[in-house]
């Protein structure tokens, strides 16, 4: 599989034009209750992992009410995770404290934290990707201006989004065509993608200002307009009522710890 099937270069906005239930909430309950779970998993000791397990349900449920295909947010999740992996993965080397022993086998906090670093990744980047997927850039950027986030900062983070992709996509078409002038990547030399690198950097500064000169020729005065204006109503109070008094219990006491006393006949 290319990089292009794993970047899949516009497929975030046409999830974020369908019509479900997720899709219809108003995207200031969405980011509100987004922000508050990605804090609450965040607040967690180093070493806990268990207590964060409970936390997967958020974004499942998004996932499987907004009919969002659980393969893309996978693949997406998997092109940031070597960030979190240079992160953690000296943890096991510099903490060697002995937390658990399991039979012959002693597990340091170094792997628990390891773990626990990994796990947050994904709940919190899994998180914001089912925010957009759920809601479209356009709209959650019109939802955090509405919130009273100054307009700059929305239109600097719709740009970058949107632009993002545009990158990718001359990247992989260079890629592409260079593969087809040559032996394969393989036979590359370092200096080649130095190279690359420059001239894709001068072609995107090209193709910038011909989109400002665009967009201004088009009327453009840093307003975001969205066909599809929501509005606040009982379903969003609902909405982000119930998954916040999630949160708080799940963050108070350890649900994982709890359901795994129960099913073993040893109560809670």
């Amino acid at each position: 599989m290319g990089l292009r099937q794993w970047i899949e270069i516009g497929r975030m906005d046409e999830l974020g034009r369908m019509n479900t239930s997720m899709h219809r909430l108003d995207a200031r309950a969405k980011a509100i209750t987004t922000l508050v779970f990605i804090v609450a998993v965040m607040s967690f000791p180093r070493y806990e992992v268990s207590a964060l397990m409970p936390f997967f349900l958020y974004p499942f449920a998004l996932i499987s009410l907004g009919r969002l295909p659980p393969g893309y947010i996978f693949r997406k999740i998997m092109l940031a995770a070597p960030f979190a992996l240079v992160i953690g993965i000296f943890n096991p080397f510099f903490d060697r404290q002995p937390v658990a022993v399991a039979g012959p086998f002693i597990l340091s906090g170094g792997w628990l934290s390891f773990a626990s670093i990994m796990i947050r990744f994904a709940l919190t980047v899994g998180a914001a990707l089912v925010l957009v997927a759920c809601t479209g850039m356009y709209r959650l950027c019109a939802g955090l201006e509405r919130m009273g986030l100054p307009r700059v900062f929305v239109v600097q983070l719709l740009f970058l989004y949107r632009y993002l992709f545009v990158v990718a996509d001359d990247g992989s078409r260079m890629m592409r065509s260079l593969e087809l002038r040559s032996a394969g990547p393989q036979c590359l030399r370092l200096r080649i993608y130095g190279s690359l690198m420059g001239h894709l950097l001068l072609r995107s500064m090209d193709r910038a200002d011909r989109v400002y000169r665009a967009m201004v020729a088009r009327g453009f005065e840093g307003e975001i307009r969205v066909m599809r204006r929501t509005f606040w109503r009982w379903t969003d109070w609902a909405f982000m009522a119930g998954w916040m008094l999630f949160f708080a219990v799940a963050r108070m006491w350890n649900l994982a710890d709890g359901l795994g006393r129960l099913l073993a006949g040893g109560g809670l």
